[in-house]
């Protein structure tokens, strides 16, 4: 008895460096953000030990403010736009490197080099790129008389947000065939056997076959594809600021805009833990559907 409770409490002291660097790295500082969320600091009482304590004020002000409504859109539509086409593009990827010819495995490392450059080098890229006068897609479509006058990829309100959304499509798109690679190598090939002996054809399989073996893999790359993109701030940050006029910006850029620019910690927290809450509750939902696939 005494024996295994001290394997037991040998597991927990191993465990205990791991749990003591999350509660002191991610759960104080989580802890904190709620509290402040709930308390009236700026610049001008950061270092006083009382402060006030002035309930849903904050969050009633978020709501109230037409940026925030703005920037629950545009972080919607910037996830899902940019999830879609990933999902999809590296689904397709999946099944052209999943197929046996030469170079597959050179061409399948290249294709990760977008993926594994730093996400600030990327922006600082498109953003040189999708400059106005000077960038070089504006200078390759006037060559190929394709538009008379530069495009405002960045500058333009109404196209704004969707040059942000290709940019990170164009990161994404590696680790979604990743992951897509991987759970159609570990399909049964005596399933599609079986199938190709009755008579069904590509599609047939395609359907009936992958598509439903695949959805766990599928699930996995969806919801770790909106929990990596919803909480967006570098490459937003660094190629257009969460402008013009708030055109592009999103839940995280403007957390920071309030909590670093105007100052007003609490506003920013409750702005940042709106963006958790969301998070929070989207991983419920994945966990209790991954569940449900366990039952079945």
């Amino acid at each position: 008895m005494f024996r295994k409770f001290g394997r037991r409490m040998e597991g927990y002291f191993f465990v205990l460096p791991a749990v003591i660097f999350m509660l002191l790295l991610i759960g104080y500082p989580l802890l904190y953000n709620i509290i402040l969320s709930f308390q009236n600091v700026d610049l001008s009482n950061l270092s006083s030990p009382d402060k006030a304590f002035v309930g849903f004020e904050n969050y009633k002000n978020l709501v109230q403010d037409n940026a925030f409504r703005t920037a629950i859109t545009n972080t919607l539509i910037y996830t899902v736009g940019s999830v879609f086409v990933q999902v999809i593009i590296g689904f397709l990827l999946a099944l052209f490197f999943s197929m046996k010819f030469k170079l597959a495995g050179v061409l399948r490392g290249l294709m990760m080099i977008s993926w594994l450059i730093p996400m600030t080098v990327t922006a600082l890229l498109f953003k040189f790129m999708m400059g106005s006068n000077e960038g070089i897609i504006n200078q390759m479509l006037l060559s190929l008389n394709f538009i008379d006058h530069p495009v405002g990829w960045l500058s333009d309100p109404k196209i704004a947000l969707w040059s942000v959304i290709i940019a990170n499509i164009w990161v994404g798109i590696p680790f979604n065939m990743l992951l897509l690679s991987t759970g159609l190598s570990g399909l049964p090939k005596d399933v599609y056997e079986s199938a190709s002996l009755d008579g069904a054809n590509w599609f047939h399989k395609m359907i009936y076959i992958t598509l439903p073996l695949l959805r766990p893999v599928i699930m996995v790359v969806l919801m770790l594809g909106f929990i990596y993109t919803f909480k967006v701030f570098d490459i937003v940050y660094v190629m257009t600021g969460g402008g013009p006029i708030n055109s592009t910006e999103v839940l995280s850029t403007l957390a920071f805009q309030y909590s670093f620019t105007d100052f007003d910690f609490s506003v920013g927290a409750a702005a940042a833990n709106v963006l958790f809450l969301i998070l929070f509750v989207i991983s419920l939902v994945y966990l209790k559907m991954i569940k449900k696939d366990e039952v079945l």
